[in-house]
Protein backbone atom coordinates (compact mmCIF):
# COMPACT_ATOMS: atom_id res chain seq x y z
CA UNK A 1 0.00 0.00 0.00
CA UNK A 2 2.62 2.58 1.16
CA UNK A 3 4.72 1.55 -2.08
CA UNK A 4 1.54 2.38 -4.00
CA UNK A 5 1.04 5.83 -2.79
CA UNK A 6 4.66 6.74 -3.29
CA UNK A 7 4.39 5.43 -6.59
CA UNK A 8 1.34 7.82 -7.15
CA UNK A 9 2.95 10.68 -5.72
CA UNK A 10 6.06 10.23 -7.93
CA UNK A 11 3.57 10.15 -10.69
CA UNK A 12 1.67 13.40 -10.17
CA UNK A 13 5.32 14.97 -9.12
CA UNK A 14 6.38 14.06 -12.69
CA UNK A 15 2.49 15.10 -14.25
CA UNK A 16 3.76 18.55 -12.79
CA UNK A 17 7.46 18.57 -14.38
CA UNK A 18 5.84 17.72 -17.71
CA UNK A 19 3.06 20.27 -17.29
CA UNK A 20 5.80 22.64 -16.37
CA UNK A 21 7.88 22.36 -19.13
CA UNK A 22 5.17 22.64 -21.69
CA UNK A 23 4.15 26.29 -20.07
CA UNK A 24 8.03 26.92 -20.34
CA UNK A 25 8.20 26.12 -23.72
CA UNK A 26 5.44 27.56 -25.01
CA UNK A 27 6.40 31.26 -23.34
CA UNK A 28 9.99 30.61 -25.41
CA UNK A 29 7.82 30.06 -28.48
CA UNK A 30 5.80 32.85 -28.24
CA UNK A 31 8.58 34.95 -27.43
CA UNK A 32 10.55 33.75 -30.26
CA UNK A 33 7.65 33.95 -32.75
CA UNK A 34 7.40 37.86 -31.84
CA UNK A 35 11.10 38.77 -33.27
CA UNK A 36 10.78 40.82 -36.09
CA UNK A 37 12.55 39.67 -39.36
CA UNK A 38 14.70 41.62 -41.49
CA UNK A 39 13.21 43.09 -44.53
CA UNK A 40 13.66 41.04 -47.65
CA UNK A 41 16.64 42.93 -50.13
CA UNK A 42 17.20 42.52 -53.47
CA UNK A 43 19.59 44.00 -56.32
CA UNK A 44 19.87 47.62 -56.42
CA UNK A 45 17.33 49.15 -58.52
CA UNK A 46 17.43 51.51 -61.50
CA UNK A 47 15.89 54.96 -60.15
CA UNK A 48 13.18 55.89 -62.65
CA UNK A 49 12.48 59.54 -61.20
CA UNK A 50 15.58 61.72 -61.01
CA UNK A 51 15.13 64.54 -57.85
CA UNK A 52 18.73 65.69 -57.33
CA UNK A 53 18.03 69.16 -57.48
CA UNK A 54 15.03 69.58 -55.68
CA UNK A 55 16.81 70.06 -52.12
CA UNK A 56 13.57 70.54 -50.58
CA UNK A 57 13.85 68.51 -47.44
CA UNK A 58 13.76 70.35 -44.15
CA UNK A 59 17.23 68.88 -42.62
CA UNK A 60 16.36 69.45 -38.86
CA UNK A 61 13.14 68.66 -38.61
CA UNK A 62 14.34 65.25 -40.28
CA UNK A 63 15.72 62.11 -39.09
CA UNK A 64 16.98 58.60 -38.92
CA UNK A 65 16.40 56.11 -35.35
CA UNK A 66 18.31 53.52 -35.30
CA UNK A 67 18.46 50.57 -32.63
CA UNK A 68 21.02 47.66 -31.36
CA UNK A 69 20.63 44.66 -29.66
CA UNK A 70 22.57 41.99 -27.73
CA UNK A 71 21.79 39.62 -24.79
CA UNK A 72 22.78 42.00 -21.82
CA UNK A 73 20.45 44.91 -23.53
CA UNK A 74 20.06 47.62 -26.16
CA UNK A 75 21.37 51.02 -27.35
CA UNK A 76 19.53 53.46 -29.71
CA UNK A 77 19.86 57.02 -31.15
CA UNK A 78 19.72 58.77 -34.06
CA UNK A 79 21.13 60.20 -37.16
CA UNK A 80 20.69 63.39 -39.11
CA UNK A 81 20.74 63.81 -43.33
CA UNK A 82 23.02 65.84 -45.12
CA UNK A 83 20.62 66.54 -47.78
CA UNK A 84 18.09 65.11 -49.24
CA UNK A 85 14.82 65.63 -51.98
CA UNK A 86 11.20 64.29 -51.95
CA UNK A 87 9.04 64.51 -54.79
CA UNK A 88 5.39 65.38 -54.18
CA UNK A 89 2.81 65.73 -56.64
CA UNK A 90 -0.83 66.81 -55.34
CA UNK A 91 -0.58 65.16 -52.21
CA UNK A 92 1.60 62.16 -53.60
CA UNK A 93 4.85 60.73 -53.43
CA UNK A 94 6.20 60.04 -56.44
CA UNK A 95 10.27 59.28 -55.63
CA UNK A 96 12.64 60.52 -53.58
CA UNK A 97 16.44 60.10 -52.02
CA UNK A 98 18.38 61.23 -49.45
CA UNK A 99 22.00 61.31 -47.81
CA UNK A 100 22.40 60.57 -44.46
CA UNK A 101 25.29 61.54 -42.54
CA UNK A 102 27.33 59.45 -40.67
CA UNK A 103 29.31 61.43 -38.35
CA UNK A 104 26.27 62.72 -36.85
CA UNK A 105 25.30 59.56 -35.39
CA UNK A 106 24.22 59.97 -31.72
CA UNK A 107 23.39 57.56 -29.05
CA UNK A 108 20.41 58.28 -27.12
CA UNK A 109 20.55 55.78 -24.37
CA UNK A 110 23.35 56.69 -22.37
CA UNK A 111 23.77 60.43 -20.45
CA UNK A 112 25.89 62.57 -22.75
CA UNK A 113 27.88 63.49 -20.22
CA UNK A 114 28.69 60.01 -19.34
CA UNK A 115 32.20 58.73 -21.01
CA UNK A 116 30.09 55.87 -22.32
CA UNK A 117 28.01 57.69 -24.34
CA UNK A 118 31.91 59.28 -26.46
CA UNK A 119 33.42 55.64 -25.97
CA UNK A 120 29.95 53.70 -27.81
CA UNK A 121 29.75 56.47 -30.63
CA UNK A 122 33.42 56.26 -31.47
CA UNK A 123 33.07 52.99 -31.38
CA UNK A 124 30.13 52.78 -33.94
CA UNK A 125 32.21 55.21 -36.55
CA UNK A 126 35.23 53.57 -36.63
CA UNK A 127 35.95 50.36 -39.14
CA UNK A 128 34.61 47.97 -36.88
CA UNK A 129 30.96 49.56 -37.59
CA UNK A 130 30.04 51.87 -40.14
CA UNK A 131 33.45 53.42 -40.65
CA UNK A 132 32.90 56.93 -41.51
CA UNK A 133 36.58 58.19 -42.56
CA UNK A 134 35.79 55.85 -45.17
CA UNK A 135 31.58 56.29 -45.82
CA UNK A 136 31.51 59.60 -44.24
CA UNK A 137 27.64 58.92 -46.21
CA UNK A 138 24.43 56.16 -46.37
CA UNK A 139 22.44 56.86 -48.72
CA UNK A 140 18.38 55.69 -49.35
CA UNK A 141 17.32 56.39 -53.21
CA UNK A 142 13.41 55.49 -53.93
CA UNK A 143 12.51 53.35 -56.83
CA UNK A 144 9.00 52.61 -56.21
CA UNK A 145 5.73 53.80 -54.68
CA UNK A 146 2.83 51.38 -54.42
CA UNK A 147 -0.44 52.80 -52.52
CA UNK A 148 -2.03 50.23 -49.98
CA UNK A 149 -4.94 52.23 -48.63
CA UNK A 150 -3.75 53.70 -45.53
CA UNK A 151 0.02 53.29 -46.05
CA UNK A 152 2.02 52.88 -48.89
CA UNK A 153 5.40 50.50 -49.64
CA UNK A 154 8.31 52.51 -50.28
CA UNK A 155 10.75 50.53 -52.55
CA UNK A 156 14.32 52.01 -52.77
CA UNK A 157 18.03 51.18 -52.54
CA UNK A 158 19.60 51.44 -49.49
CA UNK A 159 23.14 52.05 -49.43
CA UNK A 160 25.70 51.44 -46.38
CA UNK A 161 29.25 51.31 -46.64
CA UNK A 162 30.50 50.02 -49.95
CA UNK A 163 26.88 47.65 -49.99
CA UNK A 164 23.22 49.04 -52.31
CA UNK A 165 20.57 46.72 -51.40
CA UNK A 166 16.42 47.19 -52.02
CA UNK A 167 14.19 47.56 -49.70
CA UNK A 168 10.38 47.88 -49.50
CA UNK A 169 9.40 49.11 -46.22
CA UNK A 170 5.73 50.55 -45.49
CA UNK A 171 4.63 54.24 -45.01
CA UNK A 172 2.60 57.44 -44.64
CA UNK A 173 2.82 60.34 -46.52
CA UNK A 174 1.00 63.12 -44.85
CA UNK A 175 0.78 66.94 -45.76
CA UNK A 176 -0.20 70.21 -43.69
CA UNK A 177 0.36 73.47 -44.13
CA UNK A 178 2.65 73.12 -47.18
CA UNK A 179 5.05 71.10 -45.30
CA UNK A 180 4.80 67.29 -46.43
CA UNK A 181 6.50 64.80 -44.06
CA UNK A 182 7.20 61.58 -44.87
CA UNK A 183 7.35 58.59 -42.05
CA UNK A 184 8.37 54.73 -42.89
CA UNK A 185 7.06 52.46 -39.86
CA UNK A 186 9.93 50.65 -37.97
CA UNK A 187 11.87 47.86 -39.71
CA UNK A 188 14.55 45.53 -39.37
CA UNK A 189 17.73 45.35 -41.74
CA UNK A 190 20.33 42.60 -41.48
CA UNK A 191 23.74 44.46 -40.72
CA UNK A 192 25.68 41.66 -42.25
CA UNK A 193 24.28 42.01 -45.22
CA UNK A 194 26.12 45.55 -45.41
CA UNK A 195 29.48 44.34 -44.34
CA UNK A 196 29.07 45.70 -40.50
CA UNK A 197 30.77 42.98 -39.29
CA UNK A 198 31.48 43.50 -35.29
CA UNK A 199 30.11 40.87 -33.39
CA UNK A 200 28.51 39.21 -35.90
CA UNK A 201 27.61 35.61 -35.67
CA UNK A 202 27.35 36.15 -39.39
CA UNK A 203 31.14 36.29 -39.74
CA UNK A 204 32.91 34.78 -36.58
CA UNK A 205 32.70 32.22 -34.32
CA UNK A 206 33.17 30.89 -30.93
CA UNK A 207 31.22 34.59 -29.56
CA UNK A 208 28.99 32.75 -26.91
CA UNK A 209 26.86 35.70 -25.17
CA UNK A 210 29.54 38.08 -26.58
CA UNK A 211 27.49 38.92 -29.83
CA UNK A 212 25.76 41.77 -31.16
CA UNK A 213 22.34 41.42 -33.04
CA UNK A 214 22.96 41.33 -37.15
CA UNK A 215 19.19 42.75 -36.91
CA UNK A 216 19.29 47.00 -36.79
CA UNK A 217 16.10 48.01 -36.21
CA UNK A 218 15.99 51.29 -38.24
CA UNK A 219 12.89 54.06 -39.06
CA UNK A 220 12.70 57.16 -41.66
CA UNK A 221 11.16 60.33 -40.93
CA UNK A 222 11.62 62.94 -43.75
CA UNK A 223 10.06 66.48 -43.71
CA UNK A 224 10.12 68.79 -46.64
CA UNK A 225 11.00 72.68 -46.10
CA UNK A 226 7.63 75.08 -45.21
Amino acid sequence: MENKLVTNKNKIKMKKLVLALVVVASVLTACKGEKKEAVATKEAEKVAVNVAELNNVDLAASVITWKGTKPTGSHNGNVMLKDGDLLIEEGTLKGGEFVIDMNSIKVLDIPADNEGNAKLRGHLISGDFFDIATYPTSKFVITNVEDKGDKIHVTGNLQIKDVTKSITIPATVTTENGVTTFKSETFNVNRAEFNVKYGSKSFFDNLKDKFIDDMMEMSFTVVTKA
